[in-house]
């Protein structure tokens, strides 16, 4: 039998204008770096709720049981589906446009509201050395401009954005690197050993959560598959890639700091870091590793704006959208419509207090995690015959068994959560539902041009049928 050709939507058919670059595999490595973890900050709270042994145990461990999983279901359907849009197009192919729809709105959704995070954390960086930052109306304004600044450098396109990924990954890890090799000399393993400081009660809830949101992302870039160059052979490389990269960004620091520096369970929190590397090597490298926290966020935004961009993008492509919500910039070729929308849901989220909404947005990014593996496995099924150029090496029961643990991890996290974030998932959801009946009856009253599975506008297909 010959393979069967995937159902080519949107970018995955459309010629792209001749000029544009595509993305290369060392950017792609460091956007999904950023995508997924940007550095070791962020980390500590796993030891202050489990201790060092637990914690370093997690970060070796649960990478097996969670990153490895998303990232082997990202390998093989970015490479079989390699259009801008990635799990949104995964799910309409399996289940239809109503699951594609919904998947693009959960996922959109939480992408936009981590969006909103960034700006606010580059200010409270940055408030430590300009004071003035702190509160009132400089605050705001300084998280107005820094939205601006770096929604305008998205905009002058994925090559830049890449390169300047590769700049701020290498520049935001060299502090830790310097850390690391000063505080060998004061390692004493014995105190990897420690399960934590009597008294100190574990957190379970809090150990987890820092360890899945550290680790979690990795089907994030598929949304720019189709603008990366030669996506069948780069996407596997880059993921690869990045997962060394990641593992070993957030092991050595935890290895070197647990070893080095009598454990005051109380202090790890988040940005302790900074303070460990005063402790193990003076204010200068204190001082340099918040410039590489401010660094990272920056790669942070850009990356997930890319994804955010590109998801849109994708699902104008489909069909999910209005055909005009996927215009492309003349000048840079970007998603300028993308951007623009993903910057304003941002920047109006930022100066909320938005603790229930963000655990929220993880909630549903958990139901579109599980709609995620559900299209993974029943795509097998459906097109066992498609030409996947990576495949993951199991057969269906060995498939179903890789994606049911961190199925059940997700579903711990959902149960976990308190009555205002199953209201509030809830009414978001509904919202989702009626958005794709909206954009259904948007189709059948001819009020917005919708683009065609087919790739062609309903428009230039009226004019063909007519």
């Amino acid at each position: 039998m010959e393979d069967e050709e995937p159902l080519h939507l949107g970018t995955t058919i459309k010629e792209q204008p001749k000029s544009t670059q595509k993305l290369a595999l060392l950017p792609l490595v460091f956007l999904i770096y950023f995508e997924v973890a940007g550095g070791p900050y962020g980390e500590e709270p796993a030891v202050r709720s489990a201790g060092p042994l637990l914690a370093i145990l997690g970060f070796l461990i649960f990478p097996f049981i969670w990153s490895i999983p998303e990232a082997l279901v990202t390998a093989e359907l970015a490479t079989t589906f390699p259009g801008n849009g990635g799990f949104v197009i995964w799910a309409h192919q399996a289940f239809g446009p109503f699951w594609g729809s919904l998947m693009g709105f959960w996922k959109f959704l939480s992408g936009v509201i981590n969006l909103a995070s960034y700006p606010v954390l580059c200010i409270d960086y940055l408030k430590l050395v300009f004071p003035v930052l702190s509160s009132g109306f400089p605050h705001y304004l300084a998280v107005l401009v820094s939205t601006f600044v770096l929604s305008y450098l998205n905009y002058t396109g994925l090559t830049i954005v890449g390169y300047t990924a590769v700049i701020l990954g290498v520049v935001s890890l060299c502090p830790f690197i310097v850390m690391s090799l000063i505080s060998v000399p004061k390692i004493d393993p014995a105190r990897w050993m420690s399960l934590g400081e009597k008294g100190v009660k574990k957190d379970w809830s809090l150990f987890f959560n820092t360890l899945f949101w550290n680790l979690n992302f990795w089907d994030n870039a598929s949304t720019l598959a189709g603008e990366v160059e030669n996506p069948q052979k780069t996407f596997p490389k880059a993921l690869f890639s990045a997962g060394i990269l990641t593992c070993f960004g957030y092991l050595v620091p935890l290895l070197a700091v647990t070893g080095s520096i009598p454990l005051d369970q109380e202090k790890w929190v988040d940005g302790y870091f900074a303070n460990a590397a005063e402790i193990i090597a003076g204010n200068w490298l204190k001082i340099w590793m918040e410039l590489g926290a401010v660094l990272s966020v920056i790669g942070l935004f850009e990356a997930q704006l890319s994804s955010c961009a590109y998801q849109f993008l994708g699902m104008a492509d489909l069909g999910i959208i209005p055909r005009s919500f996927g215009a492309r910039s003349k000048a840079f070729n970007t998603p300028w419509v993308g951007i623009l929308v993903s910057m304003i849901i941002a920047l109006a989220i930022s100066y909320l207090n938005f603790t229930d909404i963000i655990s929220s947005v993880n909630f549903l990014y958990s139901l579109g995690m599980l709609l995620e593996f559900a299209s993974f496995l029943w795509l097998r099924r459906k097109m066992p015959a498609i030409k996947r150029p990576f495949r993951v090496p199991l057969e269906m029961l060995g498939l179903v068994i890789m994606c049911l643990i961190p199925s059940g991890f997700l579903i711990y996290v959902m149960v976990v959560a308190n009555s205002t974030v199953f209201c509030v998932s809830a009414l978001l959801t509904v919202l989702g539902i009626m958005w794709y009946f909206l954009m259904k009856l948007c189709k059948s009253r001819d009020w917005c041009t919708f683009t065609t599975s087919e790739g062609s506008s309903e428009e230039d297909h009226h004019l063909v049928t007519r």
